[in-house]
């Protein structure tokens, strides 16, 4: 029988491919975005294959209580993905306030109504690697890993924050509701673009392909936007799927990201030095064992920086 599945949040980097995949996979989806008027976040998912026939969208609102009940009603699986995701905000409330309270009136619209079998939430990796175990020489992360809340609130980092706290109520509620959960963490996420704005996480590579004079002193896990999509269906679909997913290709630093760049695009302006004088930001190692077994394709990250310079450069994103 045809499936049919909720995605929230659909016009946002993930949930677009998440739906695009969907809807090739033979899926019914019902997915909720904020402004049904904004064409720049419907065009692109109307645009789809399949979208005519198989794609329902309807406004929600994540703050209010019960708004996602008419959504849920009667279909088999829920995506939710819809969160805020930008590290500029200085107003933690901002993130933190959509992010939990909007999970848990995701989840108690699910735990309403009985066709719902399986609830698969977006998180991130930011709840998964930062605490006191992430500097020890050798280790390598995994799902049991948990981020310390203290170190978000003493470093300011509210998007992380918002996540983590999240993730502790869906978990909480879930266990307390008896709702079949799963959540996908995904680290910095790449690839081809279908939505027509900017998100944040490629702008993590276009910060360095429009003629910056240096490149940060960072080092990110990358991911491939498709593998992340096919992530979530799979583990919606297989039955034995449970828990927490780390969905990583690779940790790489960002001197080994414009070497990558420089040698697939050696015409952009890319930059030669550091943005300061420390020592290069250590590269962790991220298990990729237990995402084996949603039996996903990993993109090579240099397969990966090159479609989101192209798609970057198709929407006239890079200047060069």
């Amino acid at each position: 029988m045809p499936k049919t599945v909720c995605v929230t949040g659909a016009s946002g980097y993930i949930a677009s491919w998440l739906v695009k995949r969907l809807l090739q996979r033979g899926y019914t989806v019902k997915a909720t975005v904020r402004n049904l008027n904004d064409p720049t976040k419907t065009d692109h998912l109307l645009a789809l294959d399949g979208a005519k026939q198989r794609l329902h969208l309807f406004e929600a609102d994540l703050l209010k209580e019960g708004s996602f009940d008419s959504v849920v009603d009667g279909y088999d699986g829920v995506f939710h993905t819809a969160s805020p995701f930008t590290f500029a905000s200085t107003d933690p409330l901002a993130l933190i306030d959509p992010a939990v309270k909007g999970t848990l009136n995701v989840l108690g619209s699910c735990v309403k109504f009985p066709s719902v079998k399986r609830v698969v939430v977006t998180s991130s990796m930011a709840t998964v690697a930062f605490n006191e175990k992430r500097g020890t020489s050798g280790v390598i992360i995994d799902e049991t890993w948990f981020s310390t809340l203290e170190f978000f609130k003493e470093t300011k980092q509210w998007y992380m924050l918002s996540k983590t706290l999240a993730e502790e109520a869906a978990w909480k509620f879930s266990k307390e509701k008896g709702i079949d959960m799963i959540t996908i963490h995904p680290s910095m996420v790449i690839g081809p673009l279908l939505q027509p704005t900017l998100n944040e996480s490629s702008k993590a590579i276009l910060c360095v392909t429009n003629g910056a004079r240096t490149f940060p002193n960072l080092a990110f896990g990358w991911v491939n936007v498709k593998t992340v999509a096919d992530a979530h269906i799979q583990a919606f679909e297989i039955p034995a799927a449970s828990g927490r997913y780390c969905i990583v290709d690779r940790a790489a630093h960002y001197s080994e990201i414009v070497m990558i760049l420089r040698n697939l695009f050696p015409h952009l302006p890319l930059p030669e030095r550091c943005a300061d004088d420390k020592p290069f930001a250590a590269c962790y190692q991220i298990s990729k064992e237990k995402a084996k077994t949603l039996s996903i394709d990993f993109i090579p990250l240099e397969m990966s920086l090159q479609e989101t310079v192209k798609s970057l450069k198709e929407k006239e994103f890079v200047k060069f």
